[in-house]
């Protein structure tokens, strides 16, 4: 694994962490459909949540969320699109990003609720 795909791992294992203590439940972690793939599905309050994990070393460059363009908010919801009927849910949804920056063990977690909306789904 190299070592950006571990620290990658380490800010999802990280992320999950946050939001169990934060009473999600998880449901799954990088699912994947062809091409399609979701960090993690989540569940709090009857709301199924499609989080998106983006971790860094640092900030010098920019914040970690600032990589979710709008490339890659259409790949997120075309996936929850697809867990949706595969799943088939019938709860409210919303998608979430959060950034994970430092070293494992040392991380800084920021939460973003309802980072973006989609127009699939609204």
């Amino acid at each position: 694994m190299t070592a950006p795909n571990i620290l990658g791992k380490a800010g999802e294992d990280a992320a999950v962490e946050y939001l169990t203590g934060k009473g999600y439940i998880i449901r799954n972690r990088n699912w994947r459909k062809n091409r399609l793939e979701l960090d993690i599905v989540a569940m709090k309050d009857n709301v199924t949540v499609f989080v998106e994990v983006k971790t860094r070393r640092n900030t010098d460059f920019r914040e970690p969320h600032e990589a979710v363009d709008w490339k890659k908010i259409r790949h997120i919801v075309v996936a929850a699109d697809a867990y949706i009927k595969m799943h088939v849910l019938d709860s409210p949804i919303r998608f979430d990003i959060i950034d994970v920056v430092g070293e494992p063990g040392n991380f800084r977690i920021t939460h973003i609720e309802d980072a973006f909306d989609s127009p699939i789904f609204n």
